[in-house]
């Protein structure tokens, strides 16, 4: 079984009425929580689908970005690596989380210097190596300390560069299957993705970048139908769900949970 697609648990956190303060590179209105709570359900629900645990954690109102949990942390089959996020405004978030994944891992590690920063969702993992995007929010020393924790437990760790303008790594791209990513043009152009297959979003559509493969399914944001048949065409099978509310604070897919499976 794959461990960068298929996964037995997520953890999400419900969006707290603070989200109004949540960070946003382009102010294009703050979002309608209830509109974005209904999403959110939807989206547990559909992991829930495909015979997953999700645990749904309650809203945190001090931290308004706290919904996107990916950025808390790193969960490989071996151990969790609590990140360090580059947003100050956002770092007491990841201590947040750690209880919960103490709960589920025997092993949690810390990305812990003063100067290093990495977000979750500068990072993907795929069967042969971890894909870590330098960024705004994720410097070359998170990226160091990230390899230093994860060496030991066997993983690859290959630095590349988030496209300028762009808030995080996988804001333009995503893992379809083990060897097929979900690109943006842009990214996809420098090269770091040689020895995938790659699948190019439609022109005009590069918020679609940032879907999940969970177990059968690809979860993607709704309005994109170019890519949506681009993808389902490839043989997967897509799931729109709605993300007009988290757009609005640069917020995709990916951002809304953890995937992993704890060691048994």
């Amino acid at each position: 079984m794959s461990f960068s697609i298929h996964f037995t648990h997520a953890i999400t956190r419900r969006p707290a009425a603070s989200i109004v303060r949540g960070l946003r590179a382009v102010d294009t209105g703050n979002p309608d929580l209830a509109l974005m709570q209904a999403h959110h359900d939807t989206y547990i629900a559909t992991l829930r689908e495909t015979g997953a645990t999700v645990i749904e954690l309650p809203p945190l109102e001090n931290f308004p970005d706290s919904v996107f949990v990916e950025d808390t942390a790193l969960c490989l089959p071996q151990g969790a690596v609590v990140m360090r996020p580059g947003a100050p405004s956002r770092l007491g978030e990841a201590a947040e989380m750690v209880p919960h994944l103490r709960a589920l891992y025997g092993q949690v590690v810390e990305i812990s210097g003063a100067g290093s920063f990495i977000e979750g969702g500068d990072i993907l993992v795929t069967e042969r190596e971890i894909l870590v995007g330098r960024s705004a929010r994720t410097n070359g020393a998170g990226i160091a300390e990230l390899t230093a924790l994860v060496t030991p437990w066997g993983h690859t760790v290959r630095e590349v560069h988030t496209p300028p303008g762009v808030l995080h790594f996988k804001t333009d791209c995503s893992l379809l299957d083990v060897d097929t990513v979900l690109s943006t043009r842009r990214l996809s152009a420098s090269g770091c993705f040689a020895g995938y297959r790659v699948i190019d979003v439609a022109e005009g559509e590069e918020a679609a970048a940032n879907t999940i493969r969970f177990n059968g399914l690809v979860l993607m944001p709704a309005g994109f139908p170019r890519t949506r048949d681009t993808i389902a065409a490839a043989g997967f099978d897509v799931r729109e769900i709605g993300n007009s509310e988290c757009a609005k604070l640069d917020g995709g897919m990916s951002c809304l949970s953890l995937r992993f499976t704890p060691p048994a």
